[in-house]
């Protein structure tokens, strides 16, 4: 998947999520609000139906017994009405409060308010009406009524407002998230281009325009740096070997001299032999640098890759390999013709580096087997050496990328020949393979290349 297009998916989700959140939480407030207002202990309610029961009807009139009296709150009263609408009883009832009301009052006072104070009435079988007035502000007291066609409507507009709403954000944090999506997806582009050494230059306006600048500077700035040190390898490679080929020509004419002591022409020979690796060092170097920064084209031509890795072999073998090392080849499945697109030069010098490397850590000797296969879509090629092998921990790291280690440290002329390693991995990327590193059995280690056929 694009990395721009994922990252914008991650953002996505990760809001959805947090609205998910959101509502959760809401849910979750509601309800712990629910729970404490049942879990707080209620106040008493007033029931009329019970106050009524407390009430009695003699020859005397209205009579209410003690527990009526104590039902009350502080600040209510009560009376009863009878038919007519005259007060018959009365219990605290305000002095300025009339005591004759007309129907319509009834009606009213029995569904709203009596001067502000709420009222709760029941009707007795004889036709009398009990009300009891509440403290003033205690209640809040209500009637609505509409048609029914109409409460539909606003039920209706209320649902489409919601929706409508909940429509209206998610497009338009969708919205939202487009333009910062076409904003930062060239940036991210060129982030990957930057780290893929790519040349970048984004255009300078918009809302990111400051970032845009700075990611440009920051890819001149590189390319700049890396011009800078392919110039200087190049140079040094260039200045170098003329002083190299004095060195080696008068060291191989000291080391034949039949009139020099033993010794002198045993240190000439040393002289050779170090200047003759330094000038594959520095070849390596340039080498390196020019697949690094893609200065040296590939020249792809049809190869039978039994015969490159032939001839690789037959080249190491000519060139002499120390005392204590011996170097086979073996094919996987002889007769068969195995084929693949590729750099003769490069790929042989590939095969040729991981066989020194072989001999660079083992000094103590080995016995190294290039072979070559068909693998899954391709051709697989194999060095393989029963020399001291890498711990787990290293060969892990290997497989992640990391240099070659060397494998005797302690040793006076140990040294890390990452650049060897560098242009085996080089020339596999170039090639579009994959390079694989495992320990030999019963012990050493395995270094496996595969190559696409095509």
């Amino acid at each position: 998947m694009n990395p721009v297009r994922r990252f914008f998916r991650r953002y996505v989700l990760s809001t959805v999520g947090l609205l998910a959140l959101l509502l959760a939480a809401n849910v979750l407030l509601i309800v712990g609000l629910l729970v404490l207002w049942e879990a707080t202990p209620p106040r008493e309610s007033f029931s009329i139906t019970a106050f009524c029961g407390q009430l009695s009807q003699g020859p005397d009139g209205w009579q209410a017994s003690a527990e009526a009296a104590a039902m009350l709150d502080p600040g209510a009263w009560a009376m009863v009405l009878d038919p007519d609408g005259n007060v018959v009883w009365e219990y605290q009832m305000p002095d300025a409060l009339a005591r004759h009301y007309s129907a319509g009052a009834v009606a009213m006072l029995s569904r709203w308010y009596l001067e502000d104070w709420p009222m709760t009435v029941w009707a007795q079988d004889d036709g009398s009406l009990v009300a009891v007035a509440q403290p003033k502000g205690s209640m809040v007291k209500y009637y609505l009524a509409m048609d029914k066609g109409y409460f539909g409507f606003l039920s209706m507009l209320f649902s489409v407002v919601v929706y409508a709403n909940l429509l209206l954000i998610v497009a338009l944090f969708l919205h939202s998230a487009r333009r910062v999506e076409k904003a930062m997806g060239p940036i991210l582009n060129g982030i990957n281009s930057v780290a893929g050494g790519k040349p970048v230059h984004l255009r300078e306006d918009g809302e990111l325009a400051e970032i845009s600048a700075g990611l440009n500077r920051a890819a001149a700035y590189i390319a700049r740096k890396d011009n800078t040190r392919a110039d200087w390898i190049r140079g040094v490679s260039h200045d170098i070997r003329t002083p190299l080929s004095v060195i080696l020509g008068y060291a191989s004419q000291l080391e034949e001299d039949p009139a020099l002591p033993e010794a002198a022409r045993a240190q000439a020979a040393v002289i050779r032999r170090q200047s003759e690796k330094l000038t594959g060092l520095v070849a390596d170097l340039n080498l390196s640098t020019k697949l690094e920064y893609a200065l040296r084209p590939l020249e792809l031509r049809p190869l039978d890759a039994v015969e490159l890795a032939r001839q690789a072999v037959t080249e190491v073998l000519n060139g002499g390999l120390p005392e204590g090392y011996t170097l086979t080849f073996a094919e996987a499945e002889p007769g068969a013709r195995l084929t693949l697109a590729g750099d003769p030069a490069l790929l042989g010098r590939m095969l040729a580096n991981l066989v020194h490397n072989c001999v660079d850590h083992n000094p103590g000797g080995c016995a190294i087997e290039v072979g070559v296969g068909p693998a899954a879509g391709g051709v697989l090629f194999t060095v393989t050496d029963d020399g001291v092998g890498l711990p787990p921990e290293k060969l892990q790291s290997l497989n992640r990328g990391a240099p070659l280690p060397s494998t005797q440290p302690d040793a006076p002329h140990a040294a890390e020949h990452g650049l060897g390693l560098r242009i085996v991995r080089q020339v596999a990327a170039a090639h579009h393979g994959r390079l694989s590193f495992a320990a030999a059995a019963p012990h050493g280690l395995a270094v496996r290349v595969w190559l696409p056929k095509r």
